[in-house]
Parts: structure tokens; sequence; C-alpha cells
């Protein structure tokens, strides 16, 4: 089953204003499936797929290749293992001087994207492919059960939530995470052992949505709190992690400086703590946090470009999710609750921020109004509304 990409048309018309389109993302969330999928769309296109020895053989003289296939849309797949290339790909792009030359594919590294910017810059755009968001996914329902609660408990990776059941869902994401720590952090250039990068995760997933005390984390490990810091960030740098920072806001509130973390997938979160079903999430501690994730994913992916940070003070004001663009200033609040209720922090907390609009996000069948400033509103509903 393909399921339509939402950025398919943000690639389409980039391509045709650069050079090069580069697609980055995590492992296995759909990159070389959407590449196929649109380089059918152009006449005359080639695609290569680097972890392919005879695709890969293929380069072994770039500007011969390259010059063969001057007039085509070249699509390369995993382009971080041929790291040498970008000399070449800025050769025949200047050389050519036109847009829609590469659509290049990645999985986080830091060397793919060093390389790429400098060598590239001025001649390439980037664009970020998550998991499957929910507004991708709603018309495809694959079981008889509710579409949003098989989304929250087996996540967004393509494999995982088209599964046939969910017991072959949850050994994908158990093979999934293996690979990960096993192979992919290594292939990417990330010298993490694989052991201690598992228990962190560990770490991270029970602590989901709590405030990072890294030094808690660097106790338990044996490590210092850099050094658990800069695992974080190799975490957060692979698209498996957000560290949601604190809202940058000018109150003389004591604020609180930490970021929160969160495990991005949630179907990934429940692997990580041993929840096989969605009788098993609801009974357990988390489920409070899973659906906050889904919900910040799903939100800040749809506006992506809006600062966004969370809000806390020591005296208990407290706004899981602040949108920012412009002069607009919303507060979102996450509630795993058919009745949501609000307490006096967030009040406190809109009070403090100058909000005058804010969003409780439920599972409830439609929105209705706490007050005159707080609406509850459905997930999808506030996917497909205007902001």
């Amino acid at each position: 089953m393909y399921i339509h990409r939402h950025i398919s048309s943000d690639i389409i018309k980039y391509l045709s204003h650069f050079p090069v389109v580069a697609i980055l993302g995590p492992r296995q969330c759909g990159k070389s499936t959407l590449a196929k999928h649109l380089v059918q769309q152009f006449g005359d296109s080639i695609y290569l797929d680097l972890e392919k020895r005879s695709d890969k053989t293929r380069l072994t003289d770039p500007e011969m290749f390259f010059k063969l296939n001057v007039e085509k849309l070249v699509c390369l797949d995993e382009i971080q293992k041929l790291p040498g290339i970008f000399t070449d790909l800025r050769s025949i792009i200047d050389e050519n001087n036109r847009n829609g030359q590469f659509l290049i594919l990645g999985s986080a590294s830091r060397d793919f994207i060093k390389q790429s910017s400098e060598t590239l810059a001025g001649r390439i755009v980037y664009i970020y492919l998550t998991p499957l968001t929910f507004l991708e996914i709603k018309d495809t329902n694959i079981t008889k059960e509710n579409l949003l609660f098989n989304y929250m408990i087996r996540g967004g990776f393509p494999r995982s939530y088209l599964s046939g059941n969910q017991e072959i869902s949850y050994i994908w994401r158990q093979s999934f995470i293996e690979s990960f720590l096993q192979r992919d952090l290594q292939q990417m250039g990330f010298n993490i052992p694989p052991e201690t990068a598992f228990r962190l995760w560990k770490m991270c997933a029970h602590s989901q949505g709590q405030i990072l005390n890294a030094s808690k984390f660097g106790d338990s490990l044996g490590y210092n709190h850099t050094t658990v810091k800069k695992y974080l960030d190799i975490f957060a740098g692979t698209f498996m992690l957000r560290l949601l920072p604190p809202f940058r806001a000018n109150t003389k509130k004591r604020m609180i400086k930490s970021p929160k973390i969160y495990i991005r997938d949630t179907g990934i979160l429940h692997v990580l703590l041993n929840i096989e079903s969605m009788n098993d999430l609801l009974a357990h501690p988390v489920f409070g946090a899973s659906w906050e994730t889904l919900v910040i994913e799903n939100v800040l992916e749809k506006l992506k470009d809006w600062e966004a940070g969370f809000y806390r003070t020591s005296n208990g004001a407290e706004i899981d999710l602040i949108l920012q663009k412009g002069q607009k200033l919303i507060a979102i609040e996450c509630k795993a609750t058919t009745a949501p209720k609000l307490s006096k922090g967030f009040y406190a907390a809109m009070s403090d921020m100058k909000i005058d609009k804010g969003y409780v996000i439920a599972p409830v069948e439609s929105s209705y109004p706490l007050n005159e400033k707080v609406m509850v509103v459905p997930l999808k509903e506030f996917l497909e509304q205007e902001i």
C-alpha cells in the first residue's frame, strides 16, 4: 500500500527552483518509497540505491556517469555511503546550471549534513521526512480497531503501521531498535556502545515527557553529564529523540531551563517499555506522555515553521506546548482523556505569557469551548484547521 506523503508537493516545487533537493529523515520512515514514487512522475529520471553494490559501482567514475545522464533527474539514495561525491555533484551542477538535477536521500549523518552544506551551499534545499503523520494515515485504517489508537500503539513507521497485525508490528519495531543500535549508529559515524545506547534509550522512555536530568542519567550509566548530553544529541540528530526546549519568555518568573525529552515515535516508545497492546498502554503510567508525544509530533510537523517550546515555572505554571509565529502565540495542552480538565497552572501560564488562544487536544469526538479563550479539540480537527 502506498500512502501519499504530504511533503510530495513541496519536493516537486523545490526541484523546479533548486539544483538539488535533499530528503533527510530516520531510517525506514519511507524516504525511498517516496522518492521512487516521485521519480516516476519525471519522464527522464534514474534511481540509484547506494546500499546496493551494483548501483554503487555505477558511480566508480561519477563524472562520466553524470555526463551520460546529464538531462535526467538523478536520485541518489543513502548518499552518505559515498561522502566524497559532493565535490563531483557541485561540478556537474555548476556546469549544467539548471534546477532539478539531483534528488538525494540520507539518514541523519553529521558528515552528510556538514559536507553537503559546505560543498553545495546555495545549490541545495533540505526537506525532513518524518514517519507517517495522523493526517496521512487517517483514511487508511487497516484494522477494525480505533484508527487513532491503532496509530498510537504502532507508531508511524510505515512497516510497523501497515503490518498485518499487532504482533508483527511489535516484532518489526523490536528488530528496528536492534538494527538501529547495533548497525545504523555505527554506519553513520557515531561511536556509542550499543549496550550504552540501549540503556540510555530505555531511560529516556521511562522519562518520557519529563524534564531532562542528564546528571541522573549519567550516574546510572557511569558517565558524566557532558557525555550523556552528547549521546542524547546523537539520538536527536538521527530524529529518534526530541529535546523540546523551554519557550523563551520575557517574564520575571523563575523558569525551568532544561529541555523535555521525548522518544519521537510512540511505537518505538512502547517497545522500549514492553507495551504490546492498547490495553497494556491504558494501564501504564506512560499513557498520558504517549498521547502528549503523538500530539506534539503531529502538531510540529504541521506547523514546522513556528517557534516551539514548553513553559514551566518553579511555582507550577505550565503549558505543554507554546507555538509562536510573528505576532501569533498559542498554547496547547495535551490531555489523554475524553473529559479533560485544566489546572490553575495552565491558566497562570497563559496569563504570564499573555496568550489569548489556547487548545486542549484530547481524544474527543468533537470540539467544544472550555471558556472564551480555550477550546477542546480532537487531534484531526486541530490538524485540519487553519491556525
